[in-house]
């Protein structure tokens, strides 16, 4: 009896294959809602044509975690970093470990990194030392930023403006701010990063009249996972764990706010993933 095909076990919200191959730029593939199903999400996210995922390191153990499981995988890569909510974790040594992390080949980024004056879950004065401490290691690898930021735009920008001219690229990831955020980013000469944010009628829409003013050179996608869950897809999921092989989805909606094909908008996100993060051509890795 012949096998049933792979998507025949799908719902419908993760039949949609993506025209060209995604690069899904964050993915928290290192989170413990993961451990039960990991093959069965990435075989999904192969289906579903993401065949690169840039694992997000937020701390020393979930960024070793995340570099271990990129050596696993081919066209899976890494960041490491200490995310601004841990901030006051950061120690001289720490940083010492971080940076013997960035020899690794798989670890393509530094971060996640930066600032978040929306919980303060560490207070600004730590998130903005563990922050300086991360440029200075972004400046010394070489390695691209993979930037977090809440509610502290205008100081985010003062730090990495004074750092600028030291660091090579980086990404504001999950982009959610406005206007004058997003054109003070630009004027840095910032990626940025969007996410099923942009999905979400709730509090997403002030995004979408946003998303053409991003050049398509400094756009990339990522879901986030498993948080931000769109809300444009066609059924409802079981829980309410996002994947990457919901990508396409995001896609979707950002090519019909752009204003351009899903496939321009595939091809180019990739094409400047890939070049950001100095990957070797995804459809050739991920074979």
């Amino acid at each position: 009896m012949a096998k049933p095909a792979f998507d025949d076990f799908l719902p419908d919200a993760l039949q949609l294959r993506a025209h060209e191959p995604l690069v899904d730029i964050g993915a928290n593939l290192t989170h413990e809602s993961f451990q039960h199903d990991l093959p069965a999400v990435v075989e999904r996210a192969h289906a579903a044509n993401v065949t690169t995922l840039i694992l997000t390191g937020t701390d020393l153990e979930h960024a070793k975690q995340a570099a271990t499981l990129a050596e696993q995988h081919a066209g899976f890569y890494a960041t490491a970093g200490v995310h601004p909510h841990d901030a006051s974790h950061w120690t001289l040594a720490l940083g010492r470990e971080m940076a013997a992390l960035y020899a690794h080949p798989k670890v393509v980024a530094v971060g996640e990194c930066g600032l978040d004056f929306n919980r303060n879950f560490s207070t600004p004065a730590e998130q903005e030392r563990a922050f300086e401490a991360q440029l200075a290691l972004a400046a010394e690898s070489g390695l691209p930023l993979f930037l977090h930021e809440r509610d502290a735009g205008a100081r985010m920008r003062d730090m990495l403006n004074h750092w600028r001219d030291d660091l090579t690229d980086a990404v504001v990831h999950c982009f959610t701010a406005d206007k004058e955020t997003l054109y003070g980013y630009l004027d840095l000469d910032l990626h940025i990063g969007l996410t099923g944010w942009i999905c979400d009628e709730r509090r997403g829409h002030h995004l979408r009249p946003l998303v053409g003013d991003i050049p398509l050179e400094r756009l990339m996608i990522e879901t986030d996972c498993p948080y931000l869950l769109p809300r444009n897809l066609p059924a409802k999921m079981k829980g309410r764990r996002h994947e990457p092989a919901l990508l396409p989805w995001i896609a979707r909606e950002i090519a019909h706010w752009y204003g351009v094909s899903e496939a321009a908008l595939g091809r180019a996100t990739s094409q400047t993933a890939q070049a950001f993060f100095r990957l070797p051509d995804n459809t050739q890795e991920s074979a």
